[in-house]
């Protein structure tokens, strides 16, 4: 089918600073395979950088000077009026060098003499010992990054509340059951922000000349820069169709009525967009039924309607087409260090391209999860072929090689199969994704993925109690977590831990046994990095939808037309969490850092607490717990070079034994493995078949065993037991 249709597809401020957010991406890369016309944009990036500049900072103090009404300003913010020729002067060089294009600036950063400094600066004195593991590279990022955020502050202060650097008027977005708030601030004065979005907006329109806008809200926080987007738009090109989806939408407007709603967009899609937004297509240029639209609302006759009559099915994975990058401003993105937290620092430096390994989640049964939607239940995973080929179109595009693969939890098996993948193309690769800490991610597959390209894992450790970990249906626990992060340390993989409190029912004693489980983490060194959320309550989770099962109840809020995902509850048999935030805050980033773990539980909080009843040694015994169990139809790979092998003589008393010497060259060592001769032929026999450079077909552990029995070398678990296999074992030879 050909379609006339030319669509810009945009993602409204803000989201991150260094890297683009995917949607756009991905459905540019779906719209390739239809033949679709169309053009992406950051509006996010790019407000950012015409507001962080020369020309910029001159508008913004200008619009101060401007007002109808003086402003009181705070001391601080005064203080950066006062300096503005030196925030003028300084903006452009400090924002080329955030992208990494002027890097010789970091020695003047860095002695503290060349840029304005206000209040976020004396965080400076609080982490000046975390700077010592950090280069002046990445020190002047950071002192670079308080600089902005001191001009973010005096932003929200003087000129739009609503400013966040990776987030707009996100309070708007947060629990908004009905559209009253968010449809008033819509018709209030536009500010320099605004402002800079709707001109940044008409350039777009003007030079593509769509049919279509399709806007992307993957967070509350882009929900009103989509909504401006919408309203310029209606006014000053009404026939052009205004489409939203994404995230935001799938989880919060699911039960929307509020048909004010459609003063702003033209429809609003749900889930996976690609079959949605062809049926869409189809209907616009008068191929399809309006009733035959696939998961799209709105408004007729001043009635909100769904449309969901489609026959055909979602598309699947593996026919979406590869994410396409162009026309993304890659190469102008900030790479800043917010906080001096490992996994933080991947969140917000470096741009990555984000790909997703499987549709939804293989596990699916967390019950605060949103696993009765369709981006968790319906799980799709694709080859690691197809993948791998994804991988090298978007290196070849956009000529970077780090991938952040944005799955809901990455399956062991999968990752397996692509770590393999990558190492037999000789993809040079640097990954991270998310995962359970599940039993399948032992330390020989943590040892294949660091050699594939992975440098961090992240994952969730939720409340760290057994008890609460088995009725949120977790799947793991404490110990199982420890294994596994140690398994990921191991290899040298980052790991970082999603840290839960509040669960339904969780009491004091559980908050603080819950800490003294993470305490022990950080100070055994299995984990590098984490981060304490309190317990949601979401309308699309067993928790949501049956809070009686889980001893809570439903408080609220009502239901006003428009969102519906953020619920309250009462907790009756759980503790008062609000008494721990700071002091599970303040306790995780000093373990971080690897200081306070001898300072008693207690002293990181205000109330009391009672003691732990954890035992102080409980993860060193859990990591010393370690199944030694091989299946026989694991993997059997060999991840280094293939070894030459010579001859030699032996003399054991009265004979001579011919004897073999297999050479290995590793990138960083060399070694010889002295075997039998006939045992050392084995070897070299079998070494192409296992060798990943080589990858065809599995080798089983079942095969190498019945090999070596047939070659009749002896009893194969006897030579298991040998300083033989233990060589061969701690240079390469995996069993996955």
């Amino acid at each position: 089918m050909i379609f006339q249709s030319k669509l810009l597809l945009l993602t409204p401020p803000f989201t991150q600073l260094n890297t683009p957010y995917p949607a756009t991406a991905y459905i540019k890369g779906f719209l390739n395979t239809l033949g679709v016309s169309s053009q992406q944009a950051d509006l996010g990036i790019e407000v950012i950088l015409a507001l962080f500049s020369p020309q910029g900072l001159t508008r913004l103090f200008e619009t101060l000077d401007q007002a109808e009404h003086d402003i009181e300003l705070s001391d601080n913010a005064y203080r950066i009026y006062l300096l503005r020729d030196e925030y003028i002067t300084t903006i452009e060089p400090v924002i080329l060098f955030l992208q990494n294009k002027n890097p010789t600036l970091a020695h003047s950063i860095c002695d503290r003499t060349y840029l304005p400094e206000a209040t976020r600066f004396k965080e400076v004195e609080d982490l000046e010992w975390a700077f010592g593991a950090m280069g002046t590279q990445d020190k002047a990022r950071h002192l670079a990054t308080l600089y902005l955020e001191d001009l973010g502050d005096f932003i929200q202060e003087a000129i739009d509340p609503h400013f966040g650097f990776s987030r707009y008027a996100e309070r708007l977005g947060r629990t908004a059951t009905y559209f009253d708030e968010l449809h008033a601030s819509l018709q209030a004065t536009d500010t320099l922000i605004t402002k800079l979005l709707i001109e940044l907006l008409e350039q777009r329109i003007k030079a593509f000349q769509p049919t279509m806008v399709c806007l992307t809200i993957p967070f509350p926080g882009n929900l009103f820069g989509a909504f401006k987007c919408g309203q310029y738009l209606k006014q000053h090109y009404p026939d052009i169709k205004v489409v939203m989806g994404g995230g935001f939408c799938n989880t919060e407007l699911r039960s929307l009525s509020d048909p004010r709603v459609f003063d702003y967009v033209d429809f609003i899609c749900l889930d996976d967009g690609e079959a949605p937004l062809r049926s869409l297509l189809e209907y616009l240029e008068q191929k399809r039924p309006l009733e035959k639209l696939k998961r799209i609302f709105s408004r007729i006759d001043d009635q909100v309607v769904y449309h969901n009559g489609a026959s055909e099915k979602d598309v699947a994975q593996r026919e979406t087409g590869t994410p396409d990058y162009t026309d993304l401003m890659l190469m102008d993105y900030l790479s800043v260090i917010e906080i001096v937290n490992p996994m933080h620092r991947l969140w917000s430096d470096g741009r990555w391209n984000k790909l997703t390994l499987a549709h939804g989640c293989y596990w699916g049964k967390c019950s605060f999860c949103d696993i009765s939607l369709d981006y968790i239940k319906n799980y799709e995973p694709l080859t690691a072929s197809l993948i791998c080929d994804r991988i090298e179109e978007i290196i070849k595009k956009t000529k970077q090689n780090g991938f952040h693969f944005v799955d809901e939890a990455a399956p062991p098996a999968l990752l397996r199969d692509l770590a393999i993948e990558i190492i037999r193309r000789k993809l040079t690769v640097v990954w991270w994704t998310n995962i359970r800490f599940e039993k399948n991610f032992t330390h020989d597959l943590s040892i294949l993925l660091k050699a594939s390209g992975c440098i961090a894992m992240s994952g969730g450790l939720e409340v760290a109690s057994d008890r609460l970990l088995s009725k949120m249906q977790k799947g793991v626990t404490v110990g199982q977590v420890a294994r596994v992060a140690d398994g990921f340390t191991q290899a040298g993989i980052m790991v970082h831990a999603y840290l839960m409190y509040g669960f339904p029912t969780q009491t004091t004693q559980e908050t603080i046994d819950s800490l003294e489980m993470v305490r022990q983490l950080f100070e055994n060194g299995v984990l590098q990095s984490g981060f304490w959320h309190r317990f949601a309550m979401t309308s699309h989770s067993p928790v949501g939808l049956a809070p009686e099962a889980f001893d809570v109840q439903r408080i609220g809020p009502d239901f006003g037309g428009f969102a519906d995902n953020d619920l309250y509850h009462d907790d009756p048999t759980g503790a008062n969490h609000d008494l721990f935030s700071e002091g599970l805050r303040k306790s995780l980033f000093n373990y971080m850092h690897g200081v306070g773990f001898e300072l008693p539980l207690a002293k990181w909080f205000d109330s009391k607490v009672p003691l732990t009843t954890i035992p102080p040694t409980y993860i060193q015994r859990q990591i010393a717990h370690q199944e030694d169990t091989i299946r026989k139809n694991a993997f059997v790979i060999w991840l280094g070079n293939l070894p030459s092998l010579d001859y030699f003589e032996v003399k054991q008393g009265k004979k001579t034994v011919q004897m073999s010497g297999l050479h290995f060259y590793h990138k960083k060592h060399d070694f010889v493995l002295k075997l039998l001769a006939s045992t050392g032929e084995f070897w070299m026999d079998i070494f192409p078949k296992i060798a990943v450079a080589n990858f065809e077909r599995p080798f089983s552990y079942q095969q190498l065993q019945t090999a070596f029995e047939a070659a009749q070398l002896g009893n194969f678990d006897a030579f298991c037991k040998t300083s033989s296999w233990r060589q061969l074992r701690e240079n390469g030879l995996l069993i996955l």
